[in-house]
């Protein structure tokens, strides 16, 4: 098939194109680095199917572009799928496929990291000692073990970070809509939410963005967390009322802050900004606090996730061109089926 991918970089080329030949799939794979919107959908004429990314927008206007152009496949090289207008994809009948699980060590490794950062501040121990500053005053952490961490989302990636933190040796909280009974035989405690952000003293979030989770972390869940406790995003940005946790670390309720995402990352994430004033005002705010460490949607970042990544995207496109099951199709919401 002729696949046409957006908003891409050298490593997804290079990933790509090596599963592409070691896999035999024999598609005909075009690279663009722009991201995918109403004005550059049209890029996609001559294509079967359509890669994109976390901030590519695929709405209702665009999926029809993307039809027009004769797009019969939408790929998501990711897990999450909020970005796309599911109803408007089934009215076109162009099926949407996904990648459920690259990974899940790599984001939950990358939650430990920023926990652990922050709380160690090696981060700036580092610059200290670059200088030759080897005081110890403002570096005092705490024993993560005995802390109690409270994860919110229990799914593959959240499982894995529960396994990780009772290595630690935490007391290990969970909510989710369902009950997983694999958390259970990790020592999970199941609890409301109500519960967990009254007695964690770190606070992980797991879960997708749906209208549920919009904003789901605001003032109001704020106020019922425990004083001076941790909050790390590794999931998507806008779970987040992000204007209320700044809020949170002004009053000290929030004492630290770890994002790997940021709601309104679409325009700064994955794109070199060094020379450019950056607009974001929020953002901008964000980064004054020096209990806030923020990476740019990186959590998924190791070799080992880009080729997984790249094995299933390129299947899912596979099983579609021979009319084989899609396993990893999106479903449709119920009013579009």
């Amino acid at each position: 098939m002729n696949v046409t991918f957006f908003n891409t970089k050298q490593y997804d080329q290079q990933f790509f194109e090596q599963v592409n030949a070691d896999d035999a799939h024999g598609h005909a794979l075009r690279f663009l680095d722009v991201p995918l919107n109403a004005h550059t959908a049209v890029l996609a004429k001559g294509a079967d199917a359509v890669c994109v990314f976390v901030n590519d927008r695929v709405d209702a206007e665009v999926l029809q572009h993307l039809a027009h152009a004769g797009v019969r496949l939408l790929a998501l090289r990711c897990a999450g799928f909020n970005n796309v207008d599911l109803g408007a994809a089934a009215s076109l009948s162009m099926p949407v496929v996904r990648v459920p699980a690259y990974s899940p060590y790599a984001v939950a490794e990358h939650a430990l990291a920023l926990i652990l950062t922050l709380n160690r501040k090696t981060h700036r121990a580092y610059n200290r000692v670059r200088e030759g500053n080897f005081a110890l005053t403002g570096l005092m952490g705490f024993d993560l073990h005995g802390r109690t961490v409270g994860l919110i989302g229990l799914g593959t990636i959240g499982l894995v970070a529960a396994r990780i933190l009772k290595g630690f040796g935490c007391r290990v909280l969970g909510y989710d809509v369902k009950n997983n009974a694999e958390a259970g035989e990790i020592g999970v405690e199941f609890v409301d939410l109500d519960t967990l952000y009254a007695q964690a003293d770190i606070i992980s979030l797991h879960c997708p963005l749906t209208p549920q989770t919009h904003h789901l972390i605001n003032e109001a869940a704020i106020a019922k967390m425990k004083p001076g406790m941790m909050l790390i995003n590794t999931s998507r940005g806008a779970i987040i009322d992000t204007k209320a946790v700044i809020e949170g670390l002004k009053n000290e309720r929030i004492k630290y802050l770890g994002l790997d995402v940021y709601e309104e990352e679409g325009d700064l994430f994955f794109e070199d900004c060094s020379d450019k004033v950056i607009q974001d005002d929020v953002f901008m705010r964000l980064l004054s606090f020096n209990n806030v460490l923020i990476t740019g949607h990186q959590a998924f970042f190791t070799s080992d996730a880009l080729h997984n990544i790249a094995q299933i995207t390129l299947q899912n496109i596979s099983d579609f061109e021979q009319g084989r099951a899609l396993t990893n199709a999106v479903p449709a919401p119920a009013a579009a089926r």
